[in-house]
């Protein structure tokens, strides 16, 4: 065995077994993972849910509390994306929270408080454990006088920033949803999503106008007095905000949707390279890697990604692009980290202009 071929077969090894604090369960990997060697607490939920969205916090800790666990197994299933799997047992309403015993598929329902504290109690009790709370770092940028200037004003970032104030009751129950952006746009490093405590920094409440609770602003890198968000305090619009403004391309998830990474002015010359004879294509090839040449920022980053397309195609066939989406596609169903899904989705989208 060759050493690249080596280090590729280790690397997706390691990346295939990289497991999230909680394990997002597929009618693929429902059995494979419950009812296996170890107890298994299973959330079956929609991404609609109001319960199930106010839930994601509690359960993420939980997830976390779990993490070294090797008899402990906390999982989640989307019912809207895998309905068989959650008419098998039976979930009618959302969230349902099923506990699976060792070497069993025979559930038991979860009827307790949905905190992350009587959740621990719960699969403590079930699975013969003692894990303790664990804390879950929050992806909201906080904000202060100290650092506000240098993040929102300074920095050449789009930044959205909710003003609010401890006691403030709709601001508590707008938390989860924000937490949920913030944790949707951690890897895009361009976007940051803050907060700050109006309450505790009044004058910095004063300079934006800011006379109510929550009041949310968002900074673009061109504009850095701030506008007024208006939209939907759903975690939906929060999104289609974001990518309209920044140009992203992400869902509700975190996850890069299947335009992420495409260029639009590529496109004419990926149709002329994929209809084109095998001699013409080498000449379709060089006007790719020519444009490819003229663009800047992220675009010249997905830029290079279409040329390795082409020059793979070139090289390995017109199946190429086919079979290598293939591969990808089975490598993004397992549990990888967030950075490598980001990179897989990226190749597999620009490769399907090649397919």
């Amino acid at each position: 065995m060759s050493r690249s071929y080596l280090f590729v077969a280790v690397a997706l090894i390691l990346i295939s077994s990289a497991v999230a604090d909680v394990v997002v369960l597929t009618e693929e990997s429902f059995e494979k993972e419950v009812g296996q060697d170890r107890g298994a607490l299973v959330e079956f939920y929609a991404p609609w849910c109001g319960h199930c969205k106010k839930l994601a916090p509690e359960y993420e800790k939980l997830g976390a509390s779990f993490k070294k666990s090797k008899s402990v197994l906390i999982g989640k299933v989307d019912c809207d994306e895998h309905k068989s799997v959650c008419t098998k047992f039976g979930v009618s309403g959302y969230p349902t929270i099923q506990w699976f015993p060792k070497g069993s598929l025979e559930p038991k329902k979860y009827e307790g408080a949905r905190t992350a504290e009587a959740l621990v109690e719960f699969v403590n009790l079930e699975g013969g454990t003692n894990a303790k709370i664990a804390s879950v770092p929050s992806s909201v940028v906080v904000l202060n006088s100290d650092n506000f200037d240098e993040i929102v004003l300074n920095g050449n970032k789009d930044v959205l920033v909710e003003f609010y104030a401890p006691w403030c009751g709709h601001c508590k129950s707008l938390a989860p949803t924000y937490e949920t952006l913030a944790a949707a746009f951690k890897n895009d490093e361009d976007v940051v999503i803050a907060n700050l405590d109006a309450d505790n920094h009044k004058d910095l409440a004063e300079k934006y106008g800011v006379s109510g609770y929550p009041t949310i602003k968002f900074f673009p890198k061109t504009n850095k007095d701030g506008e007024d968000y208006e939209g939907g305090r759903d975690i939906d619009s929060f999104v289609t905000f974001i990518n309209e403004k920044c140009g992203t391309s992400r869902d509700a998830k975190g996850q890069l949707t299947s335009t992420a990474g495409i260029i639009a002015e590529l496109d004419s010359l990926v149709k002329e390279f994929v209809s084109a004879g095998s001699e013409e294509k080498k000449a379709v090839y060089a006007k790719i890697e020519e444009e490819v040449g003229k663009l800047t920022g992220s675009s010249a980053r997905y830029g290079k990604i279409y040329v390795k397309a082409a020059k793979s195609s070139l090289s390995k066939g017109a199946d190429y692009a086919k079979n290598e989406i293939q591969r990808l596609e089975r490598i993004l169903s397992k549990s990888i980290s967030p950075v490598k899904a980001d990179e897989f989705t990226l190749k597999k989208n620009i490769l399907s202009a090649f397919a």
